[in-house]
């Protein structure tokens, strides 16, 4: 049998940060001192309160299956949730699917809305796993590329010369993994005048959304174009519940039924037990939320602020989420994927290379500050004594 794979696979990579992580779960078990700060989840515990809920949940004997939509009670929490913090107006007996993860609300979505030769637009530099959910869904990513001069800044000029007739979809996502950027009112302005332009279905990734710093306000597309958006969000970042796999998709009800199809058949629905523990994190956690952002916040500024005097990088603060993404071409290896090689190698540093976000990141790298103040410094001591050391 000469096919082994489907033809699609051969445009998808595996995830570089998944692969990332192999490596220097390898170079650890040989003994190797790394400071890792590639990592893509809180270094925090998920809060007291959470944990219990569940606790309490499998002890209830709450190990069954859910109905796929997710339990009413969250549903119910969630769209709680839209309307009051994001001004997102959905049902919650039809406008919210909770799903194993935002990464599979993500999957689920594309898989729902794209047919092949269908396109999706992406804003580049980007999440490494978007194009390729893209390719696996049988469309074709498309990125909108961003210019590091303008901040990587979104234009309607940049997002429309991306269109084409096959657009189908415009995939958004602030605040921006890597580049920590939020999307302003005039970005947002350009990207529904767009979308309602050419009759587009957004889809707005919005997991970072509680990690934010100086007030800056997040926007929701789905506030002011709720019948083309879909709304993903989930409580891996914002609650330190990586592990846990709960996120949720909403939006119009015929989209979300769509979508909800994808789950049916797939993963039927999210751990029981799991989603009474997001109902207490929507519920009962914020003081712990607000208490991972202070921390946040002062390990922003000791990270930039060391980035910056290191030679031949600049770093702008980031807005949101907790990466910094630093421009390394001053420092005589202008490629991120060699810098982060480079970083590994001779620093023991390991950091994210900005290819892997597509175009746009090519010099630049990805450091993640959900790591310890202790570890922050002791990158980039190591990082300053690579560079001095040239």
């Amino acid at each position: 049998m000469a096919k082994r794979a489907a033809h699609r696979l051969a445009a998808v990579e595996r995830s570089a940060t998944v692969a990332l992580l192999d490596r220097v779960q390898q170079l650890r078990a040989t003994g190797a001192a790394l400071v890792d700060l590639s990592r893509g989840e809180p270094d925090f515990v998920t809060p007291g309160e959470v944990t219990e809920a569940a606790v309490a949940a499998l002890r209830a004997g709450r190990t069954h299956y859910s109905p796929s939509r997710g339990l009413p009670a969250l549903r119910e929490a969630i769209a709680a949730k839209l309307s009051a913090d994001n001004g997102i107006v959905v049902g919650a007996a039809d406008g919210v699917l909770v799903t194993p993860s935002a990464k599979l609300a993500l999957y689920a979505a594309l898989t729902s809305l794209l047919d092949p030769g269908d396109e999706v637009v992406i804003p580049s530099p980007g999440w490494v796993s978007y194009a390729a959910m893209v390719s696996l869904a049988g469309a074709a990513p498309v990125p909108a590329l961003l210019d590091p001069a303008t901040g990587f800044r979104i234009t309607e000029g940049v997002i429309e010369a991306a269109v084409t007739p096959a657009t189908r979809v415009l995939l958004l996502n602030s605040p921006n993994n890597p580049t920590g950027r939020m999307t302003d009112a005039a970005e947002l302005d350009a990207v529904l005048t767009v979308a309602r332009r050419h009759d587009l279905v957004i889809i707005s990734d919005e997991i970072y959304e509680h990690i934010r710093y100086d007030d800056r306000p997040h926007l929701s597309p789905a506030a002011y174009f709720l019948e083309n958006t879909l709304t993903v969000n989930g409580f891996s970042k914002s609650h330190a519940m990586t592990g846990w796999r709960l996120g949720y998709l909403a939006g119009p009800a015929d989209l979300v039924s769509a979508a909800l199809k994808v789950q049916e058949h797939s993963v039927s629905c999210a751990a029981t037990f799991t989603q009474i523990a997001g109902t207490t994190a929507l519920e009962d956690s914020r003081p712990a939320v607000e208490e991972m952002l202070s921390a946040y916040t002062a390990r922003r500024a000791l990270l930039v602020e060391g980035l910056n005097s290191l030679p031949g990088v600049t770093c702008a603060r980031p807005e949101g989420s907790f990466y910094a993404f630093p421009d390394i071409s001053g420092t005589g290896v202008p490629d991120g994927s060699d810098f982060a090689e480079w970083m590994l190698d001779d620093a023991g540093v390991v950091m994210t290379p900005g290819p892997a976000f597509g175009a746009g990141g090519h010099a630049h790298v990805r450091l993640s500050f959900a790591a310890s103040e202790n570890e922050l410094t002791q990158a980039l001591e190591r990082m300053d004594k690579a560079l001095r050391g040239r």
